[in-house]
């Protein structure tokens, strides 16, 4: 998910009454909640970043040595304001076993959202290459802002006001967002099957079936689907059905090309592997990778790659 997205996590954490745990809570959840994605900066290279992008620090030893590094600065950052005398009067005392869960709790937070979208997630880094998709959320969910921001700002409202039951609009939220995160995986999961009878019905065997979310309508899903030699697409919406393209087209990865040129061109090797849907299109004397999931006109410069005889080989993004 977005960062927007693992900062308002972190803080309805905090407004449901867990930053009254410890001093530094709401600042150690909202950090902690977005420290995973320190392999941002690998951004720099492009469409390399792809193979490196929710590796090492989404996987175990990093969600077990990440939360120990932040506890560590923010009880060094708390006793240098102390020292310093710059240490606010109204903060709560550090009570460092809670500061400890609560970086532990936010930064599991984030594998956990980012798992729920289609763009993958190697939970298990670095002792399994595996990706893994949940399917459920588009990346960036509108809705999940609207609901989380609404209830943090009624929530922090409500308790500058004084008011007594200042948790209350953040558990609504937090119950809220858990709810709709539930129904489009049941959303997800029933386009997933009927996609899925619908193409064995027709002859395919064992197809790969990817029901997507759009940004803005959650309850329809966009469908993609590859056998062992052809995909299509399509959509699909609870009570109304599907329009599929059943016949498909040729994916092209049987081309030898992809093997052999691959080899010497690194953004190739990278979206290779991160690829979960790859797909082949001659372009003149090269060949251009896409992935089915993201060839939408917004999406598809940033998830191709062109490649050429290997002396030649380029990426293109």
């Amino acid at each position: 998910m977005d960062n927007l997205t693992h900062s308002l996590v972190g803080a309805i954490l905090g407004q449901i009454g867990l930053k009254k745990k410890t001093g530094l809570a709401m600042p150690t959840l909202i950090i902690a909640a977005n420290l995973p994605d320190i392999d941002a900066a690998c951004a720099v290279y492009g469409v390399e970043s792809l193979s490196m992008r929710r590796g090492i620090t989404h996987g175990p030893i990093a969600l077990l040595v990440l939360p120990l590094i932040l506890w560590a600065l923010m009880i060094a950052f708390d006793r240098w304001q102390d020292r310093r005398g710059k240490r606010p009067a109204g903060r709560l005392p550090i009570d460092k076993g809670w500061l400890l869960a609560l970086a532990y709790i936010g930064c599991l937070s984030h594998p956990a959202l980012d798992w729920l979208n289609n763009y993958g997630v190697r939970l298990l880094e670095p002792f399994s290459h595996r990706w893994f998709y949940g399917d459920t959320l588009f990346i960036i969910d509108l809705w999940i802002w609207l609901a989380l921001g609404v209830s943090v700002w009624l929530s922090l409202r409500r308790e500058r006001q004084g008011g007594a039951n200042w948790t209350r609009p953040a558990w609504i939220g937090f119950t809220a967002v858990c709810a709709y995160i539930f129904a489009n995986g049941l959303i997800t999961g029933a386009a997933e099957r009927t996609t899925t009878a619908a193409l064995i019905a027709s002859g395919h065997k064992d197809p790969l079936v990817v029901a997507s979310p759009p940004p803005l309508a959650f309850w329809t899903r966009d469908v993609f689907w590859r056998d062992a030699d052809r995909y299509g697409s399509g959509s699909f919406t609870p009570g109304v059905g599907g329009n599929l393209d059943i016949s498909g087209k040729p994916t092209g990865m049987d081309d030898p090309r992809v093997a052999l040129w691959s080899k010497g061109d690194p953004a190739a090797r990278a979206f290779l592997f991160w690829t979960r849907m790859p797909v082949l299109e001659p372009d003149g004397d090269a060949i251009v990778l896409r992935d089915q999931r993201y060839m939408q006109p917004l999406a598809r410069d940033r998830f191709t790659v062109r490649v050429t005889k290997p002396d030649t080989a380029s990426p293109s993004e």
